[in-house]
């Protein structure tokens, strides 16, 4: 069975080496480098080609999100899933607009964190409903009249190419429903909304139910 091979970057060493412990205690996971800055991150990252990248967003000198941007710019890049201890709410938004798969709390369950991993290995996102309402509420801060107007333009333009049902779908998500509870409010079956979820994610460029409802927030007024 080929392990998941995962590179750890986080200013804290006893963090790193907990998390080391952690995912090299998986008999489908392996710790393959570590990094304690952005620029570092790149560098390993770039000499490693590891499949999956557990990035803190705070460290010093180069952070985490502009680590993961330049990352996530290479031809097949690998999976970030971000680190936060969520004091730092508008640097995970940039990481999941750039297209991290997902996020976890730094004060997380082992066994949680260690889903999270597979599950991005997997090309899934690994998001928890109550930090995405967070998040997004975060995304909805101050801003200059003219950005807010740009970005209301482009989501709207971006939800013009839904059917009925797809938009429906997205605003149940955006509102940080589950599957189910998005079935039930639509009176849909489960199957049906991860179609439409799917469809979502190619219509609206996104990987990741948090960008669905990034862009649905981001056409209101």
């Amino acid at each position: 069975m080929d392990r998941v091979r995962v590179v750890i970057v986080d200013d804290d060493q006893l963090v790193r080496m907990s998390l080391r412990l952690m995912l090299d205690g998986e008999a489908d996971l392996e710790v393959v480098g570590e990094a304690a800055d952005g620029d570092a991150a790149i560098t390993e990252v770039r000499r490693l080609r590891p499949d999956v990248v557990l990035m803190d967003v705070r460290m010093p000198g180069r952070d985490g999100l502009s680590a993961t941007e330049a990352i996530l710019s290479w031809p097949d890049p690998p999976r970030v899933l971000v680190l936060t201890t969520f004091d730092s709410d508008e640097m995970v938004l940039g990481a999941l607009r750039a297209g991290a798969l997902g996020f976890v709390l730094k004060d997380t369950p082992p066994p949680d964190i260690v889903a999270a991993v597979r599950s991005v290995a997997d090309g899934n996102p690994a998001l928890s409903p109550a930090a995405t309402t967070r998040l997004i509420t975060a995304a909805m801060g101050p801003q200059s009249s003219e950005t807010r107007r740009a970005a209301r333009e482009t989501a709207r333009a971006r939800l013009a190419a839904l059917t009925e049902r797809e938009l429906d779908t997205a605003r149940a998500i955006a509102d940080g429903l589950s599957n189910a509870e998005v079935g039930a409010r639509l009176h849909i079956s489960v199957a049906t909304v991860k179609a439409h979820t799917s469809s979502l994610f190619a219509k609206l460029g996104v990987v990741n139910r948090v960008q669905i409802a990034l862009v649905v927030r981001d056409s209101e007024d």
